[in-house]
Order: structure tokens, then C-alpha cells, then sequence
């Protein structure tokens, strides 16, 4: 059995690219050869005010609630689906305050997230009025076109 060369660095270099841009794999051939690097999501989790308000917010901290339900969370008429494919962030920069919280009321323009899609931050406004109930994504999460982010209730 003969042994296959590989480039470390190379797979190294694509796997760096695989974090920048928000990819779940990539693949690159040449000739003979052929080096594929895949990576896994990370879960989606649920996300749900807590009881009482904290004295002080942490940035983009939440509380794991119940799973959704069996109706399709994303028919809801409050749902805010995702425009495009990219990386989801609930605040500006990292040490900023989040756009929106749990419980919050929102208005119909307001930006509630940004995702960043190519090297271009894309605010992600409420097509409604109302009170966030839930946010369905954590800071820094690869989303995809049509993923549910938040739900916000008239």
C-alpha cells in the first residue's frame, strides 16, 4: 500500500478559509490529487428570556428554553428568516450590547441582527412592529437562506 502525500499547509490554509468565510467545506483538485476539508455546524440553539431581568446584561447571553413545537416554527407570522447565506451576529462588534433582546419591543425598520455575508455586514431589519419572544440563533452562527432567527410576537 503505498502512502498518499498530503500538504499540511495547504489543508491548513483551507480550513482557516472554512472559518473566514462562514463554509462548511471546501475542495480543491489538481491533477491527481485532491484535498477536502469539511467542517461541522454547530448546533443552532433556542434561545428564551429569562424569568426576571438581569441587573446587568451580558452581551449576547441567553437562556436555553423547550424545543419548538411541532407546528413549523418558521409559518409563524412573527418569524424573521434569514435573506441570505452568512454568518448571524446579535450585536455590532463583540463587546457591544446586542441589537435586540428577549422581550424587547421592536419597530417595523429596526435592525435586529447583522448577518455577514462575502466582508459585507447586512443589518437584518423587522418587517413588523412587536416584542421579540424568541431568538433561535447565537452570536457567531452560520446560517443558511430561509433559517428561522427570531420571532417576534404584535
Amino acid at each position: 500500500m503505498s502512502r498518499v502525500p498530503f500538504d499540511a499547509e495547504a489543508i491548513l490554509n483551507l480550513a482557516n478559509i472554512l472559518i473566514e468565510t462562514g463554509l462548511t467545506e471546501i475542495e480543491v483538485t489538481e491533477k491527481d490529487s485532491r484535498i477536502r476539508v469539511v467542517r461541522a455546524h454547530p448546533p443552532a440553539a433556542l434561545y428564551a428570556a429569562p424569568p426576571a431581568p438581569a441587573p446587568a446584561p451580558a452581551p449576547q447571553t441567553a437562556i436555553i428554553v423547550e424545543a419548538p413545537s411541532a407546528a413549523d416554527p418558521a409559518k409563524h407570522p412573527g418569524a424573521v428568516l434569514s435573506p441570505m447565506v452568512g454568518v448571524a451576529y446579535l450585536a455590532p462588534e463583540p463587546d457591544a450590547p446586542p441589537y435586540v433582546a428577549i422581550g424587547q419591543q421592536v419597530t417595523e425598520g429596526q435592525t435586529l441582527l447583522i448577518i455577514e455575508a462575502m466582508k459585507t455586514f447586512n443589518q437584518i431589519k423587522a418587517t413588523k412592529s412587536g416584542t421579540v419572544t424568541q431568538i433561535l440563533i447565537a452570536p457567531g452562527t452560520p446560517v443558511e437562506y430561509g433559517e428561522l432567527l427570531m420571532i417576534l410576537e404584535s
